[in-house]
């Protein structure tokens, strides 16, 4: 196989592969053994959903009501692009019996279109509106896992987690924001074998770069002098500027987060000892790295003496201030990507990192809302947070709490037996 990425080889036998994985996938249930031919995204898959406690005879969970599920709809960006999707995809999903749909960041299923009798099957395992297929919730699908590895991703049969999931193929894309590249959720195409195909993972992908291409389009071009900084989830900044995106390395990425929240400017000596966890570095290294910095941003943008920004930077971790300062939870939580330079030990940047982490899931736990609480929790970073996790199963339906009881007295006995207690 020369693409990882599809489940099939063209001119490969679809019932013999499904047989394979069969076993392979028994041996993992049975002994966390991956064998042949499971794919390397697959078996990561399968341990990222291992760790998250996902029991493979389970299902996705409904989470969004019909009148949350329209208002969700309405407030996100991907409503802009669903004639695009339908457009684009709605004679091959209706002409092959297959799905279209289209999930958000967090793996909730926004849209679910397509032939009739296939939705039908499709529904006894919670593939509907409003239903949380993550990674961390579902197990290895193709929506889930594109969101989590952000690349377009094809998953065949057994390879899915879920055991209810073994008779369906999908291949789904990741959609980002054109402008600040932060993730919207990913478009999917589901079906039968016939969806096993090379050709349906290069057709999604393709749609999803349509949409990007069509979100750019319907954005407003930005104002002169415009700077705009994503650091969100991401180890290497996104800088904007009069639309043009430049890529920064690390510790640019650093350098601009810290000089962004110090916009009356900062001393050598300071911004050495918020930059440098090392106190071994020498004010020539740093100095050094300005230099080259100066060389990608231009002189208009960065000074000294003291360092700093001569135009204002709109970052992303300002607007999730700015939504939680005025009480709109739901908005800082669409806007939170993930923690800020989350691989960073700059001291300034860690302490950044952890307040507006504190901040969020402070008012997370005080809202109460079961669908942000399950947001934070399914996340990565969310997956150990043991008083989000009580809240949630506080905040949740009888029904639903079961699952998440044991994922709280899972936690709770983890962190009882860790040396530091948390």
């Amino acid at each position: 196989m020369t693409d990882t990425w599809v489940a099939l080889e063209e001119g490969a036998d679809p019932a013999e592969r499904r047989g394979a994985l069969r076993r392979a996938y028994e041996s993992f249930a049975t002994a966390g053994r991956v064998d042949r031919p499971v794919r390397p995204v697959v078996a990561d898959s399968w341990q990222r959903s291992a760790r998250a406690r996902v029991r493979p005879e389970g299902t996705a969970s409904v989470e969004l009501s019909d009148d949350d599920l329209g208002a969700h709809r309405d407030a996100h960006p991907l409503t802009r692009v669903m004639p695009l999707f339908r457009e684009l995809m709605g004679a091959y999903a209706s002409d092959g019996e297959h799905l279209i749909a289209v999930c958000d960041a967090h793996g909730r299923l926004l849209w679910v279109e397509g032939h009739t009798a296939t939705r039908a099957q499709a529904g006894g395992m919670n593939f509907v509106p409003g239903a949380r297929w993550s990674e961390a919730a579902a197990g290895t699908n193709a929506p889930g896992t594109a969101i989590a590895v952000d690349r377009p991703v094809q998953v065949f049969a057994a390879e899915h987690f879920l055991r209810p999931v073994h008779p369906w193929t999908c291949a789904a894309a990741p959609i980002h924001d054109p402008r600040t590249g932060r993730l919207l959720g990913a478009v999917d195409i589901t079906g039968g074998d016939r969806l096993a195909h090379p050709h349906s993972l290069a057709f999604v992908g393709a749609v999803a770069r349509a949409a990007e291409s069509q979100l750019a389009l319907l954005a407003p071009p930005p104002a002169p002098g415009t700077v705009q900084l994503s650091v969100l989830g991401r180890d290497e900044a996104l800088l904007v500027v009069d639309g043009r995106k430049t890529r920064l390395s690390r510790r640019h990425s650093e350098i601009l987060t810290v000089l962004s929240n110090r916009p009356e400017g900062i001393c050598g000596d300071e911004l050495l000892m918020e930059l440098y966890e090392d106190e071994s570095v020498t004010p020539v290294t740093l100095r050094a790295e300005l230099f080259r910095l100066r060389g990608l941003l231009g002189p208009d943008l960065l000074r000294s003496r003291p360092y700093r920004l001569t135009a204002p930077v709109d970052t992303d971790f300002d607007t999730v201030t700015r939504r939680l300062a005025s009480g709109a939870v739901t908005g800082a939580m669409s806007a939170y990507a993930g923690p800020l330079l989350p691989a960073s030990l700059s001291p300034a940047v860690v302490r950044l990192r952890r307040r507006l982490a504190d901040q969020l899931r402070a008012a997370l736990i005080a809202r109460g809302d079961p669908g942000l609480l399950a947001d934070w929790a399914y996340s990565p970073w969310g997956e150990d947070d043991l008083a989000v996790w009580r809240t949630l199963a506080d905040a949740l339906p009888a029904r639903q709490r079961p699952a998440v009881l044991a994922r709280v007295r899972e936690i709770d006995a983890w962190q009882g037996m860790s040396p530091s207690g948390a």
